[in-house]
């Protein structure tokens, strides 16, 4: 099996744009559809046709090309069942735990709630690739919009047992202000001052900061390690349940 080859690319102002592609069977996704023309740009220098739109969830800024590309391709709309009537063009729906497969790559769905009710993200099992869009991203994680802190806890916890060294794409270019915020929450964690000084350089010469990997993120993410003893003391909560202190993280980083 041919590896699967992947595009990155900006769409609005922070979003990402990524093309996923399998050259045995010319079979190409689109992950979300942030914004038509950088998506057509992409697909037009690679030589390639948008067969499939995965959607993770239904704010306009990652389904706003939906319907163009739909109209252009006619690919196939994928997206969460639990958002189905937001999703524009919405061919089939997923729910937690299904699975489906990309010519011979199998795509598992896990349905991760909190930035919205429905939110999923697709992971490419033997590829080791994971698209979490809103809700895992480099150094931090989604606003909560839709469902509570605890919900989100717990969705975090379905990717943080995936193996580490999946790659994670994620839906926004956040990651600068989420190291300066991390370290804020856990400034004696010498990986993250590392990888902070990494962010900077890469940031001021242009660079993304996609991917990550799941095991970098468990060892400098703060909203995964709501159980680190040394978080805990920062925060003065070391009696708190592990919802109690993400709780408190996300709280400070809206307020960042």
């Amino acid at each position: 099996m041919k590896p699967l080859e992947l595009d990155v690319f900006l769409c609005r102002t922070d979003n990402f744009g990524v093309l996923v592609h399998d050259p045995e069977t010319g079979f190409t996704a689109a992950i979300d559809a942030p914004e038509e023309a950088p998506i057509l740009e992409a697909a037009t220098r690679r030589g390639w046709k948008i067969t499939h739109i995965f959607t993770t969830h239904h704010h306009t800024d990652h389904v706003a090309a939906n319907l163009a590309l739909k109209e252009q391709f006619g690919c196939e709309i994928i997206g969460p069942i639990n958002e189905a009537i937001a999703i524009p063009g919405l061919d089939r729906t997923m729910a937690d735990g299904d699975s489906f497969l990309f010519g011979d790559h199998t795509i598992n769905v896990i349905e991760t709630p909190g930035h919205t009710a429905g939110h999923i993200c697709y992971h490419f099992v033997d590829d080791k690739l994971l698209f979490a869009a809103d809700t895992l991203f480099a150094l931090g994680c989604g606003r909560l919009f839709e469902r509570p802190a605890a919900d989100m806890w717990h969705s975090l916890q379905k990717l943080a047992v995936l193996p580490d060294e999946t790659a994670i794409y994620f839906g926004h270019e956040y990651t600068l202000s989420n190291a300066r915020f991390a370290l804020t929450v856990d400034p004696g964690n010498e990986r993250l001052k590392g990888r902070a000084a990494e962010i900077e350089a890469l940031r001021a010469d242009g660079k993304f900061t996609i991917p990550t990997t799941l095991g970098l993120e468990k060892e400098t993410n703060p909203f995964l390690r709501a159980a680190d003893p040394a978080i805990r003391r920062n925060l003065l909560m070391e009696g708190k349940t592990n919802e109690e202190v993400f709780a408190e993280i996300r709280k400070r980083k809206d307020n960042f």
